[in-house]
């Protein structure tokens, strides 16, 4: 064989080696990788780093003294607390439909859920419509009826959500879209099961976040930014795993190798806080915006920059936080989940001094 011929063996030695390479690589979400893309061509949101050093120290100590962990989410209202797999369920339907609560309505006349004498809004006037359907006999979380025209429609669906005010839940139609292709895709392809799923991702967070956004569209939240056709943002993907994590306390359903790679879920709350915060920090049109509570579309610049650099400035804040406390049981799922409750902590005590962004989606 002469220099100029190739070695087909070696060739051949070397496409196995890179193909199998490959197929053990580690998943990635690369969510942190486009929100970071975000962050550095950002032009109307900046991150404040003194605020951000601040925010740290005062997340770790809150956390600290109110002993946060994993078993904080069995604590919130009507969260399902058997170690099972209708909690898989629950969850799946759950996160399926957590999206897009805010109203322009007051508080008193706001879409809300009556149930076990309490007043629901926002994501626990969710929970409270699914235990109240499924307390009725409406089999709720199941995909079977998901994929029954006859028993699934969208009146039943109303009835699910009937609201103690006039105003009815946003987006329903929407909603009843998710779960009927929901109900099509499990049926196709995971035997009906959402466990199947998680079996699938054989204890890979990443790879269940990927999964979910591959095979169910509403699950696919990824949005082109400048010159980047694909920045992922996966909000409900992302939850839907740190929730199965969290209700399981990390075992069973729960057990993920590679939780810790998840970052936080952008939404309205979490920047919300960090602008108050001061760690985010809005141009003068956007802050206007924001203040005036004017409706920014879905994918406009600046909902992609507010998502994406909150992202970013929780991961700063994460690494802060192990710079400081090497030894810390900490990820940006429990920082979401104390910032999120931080906010409605706030909101409840009448100090929700800057709004919230309004966008209307599914996405969040």
């Amino acid at each position: 064989m002469s220099d100029s011929e190739p070695d087909n063996d070696l060739l051949d030695f070397l496409r196995q080696h890179f193909s199998k390479a490959s197929i053990a690589s580690v998943p990635e979400t690369k969510v942190l990788e486009g929100a970071e893309y975000v962050y550095h061509n950002s032009i109307d949101v900046a991150l404040d780093s003194q605020s951000t050093i601040a925010a740290a120290a005062m997340i770790y100590e809150q956390m600290q003294k109110k002993q946060y962990s994993t078993k904080t989410w069995q604590s919130h209202d009507f969260h399902p607390q058997a170690l099972d797999a209708s909690t898989v369920d629950f969850i799946f339907t759950m996160d399926l439909l957590n999206f897009s609560f805010w109203s322009e309505n007051d508080e008193e006349e706001r879409f809300a859920i009556e149930y076990q004498g309490k007043r629901c809004t926002g994501y626990k006037s969710l929970v409270a419509a699914l235990q109240r359907a499924l307390e009725e006999g409406i089999p709720i979380t199941s995909s079977d009826f998901w994929q029954s025209e006859d028993e699934c429609t969208i009146d039943v669906l109303r009835h699910v959500f009937r609201s103690a005010t006039a105003e009815e839940i946003p987006l329903l139609r929407e909603r009843f879209d998710c779960l009927q292709e929901a109900g099509e895709v499990l049926y196709e392809k995971y035997q009906c099961s959402f466990t199947k799923c998680i079996e699938a991702a054989n204890h890979s967070a990443a790879a269940l976040v990927n999964l979910l956004a591959e095979n169910f569209t509403c699950f696919n939240d990824v949005f082109p930014y400048e010159n980047r056709k694909n920045v992922r943002f996966l909000k409900r993907a992302q939850i839907c795993v740190a929730d199965l994590w969290a209700a399981f306390d990390g075992k069973g359903y729960g057990e993920f190798h590679d939780i810790d790679g998840l970052t936080i879920f952008a939404d309205y709350r979490v920047p919300q806080i960090l602008n108050s915060l001061g760690c985010l920090w809005y141009s003068p049109l956007l802050q206007s915006a924001v203040n005036q509570k004017k409706v920014i579309e879905s994918g406009h610049s600046w909902e992609l920059q507010i998502r994406g650099c909150s992202i970013w400035c929780v991961e700063l804040i994460r690494r802060e936080i192990l710079r400081k406390h090497p030894d810390a049981n900490i990820n940006a799922i429990l920082i979401d989940f104390f910032l999120y409750d931080l906010m409605k902590e706030r909101e409840a005590a009448g100090q929700e001094d800057i709004p919230h962004h309004r966008t209307r989606s599914i996405w969040y």
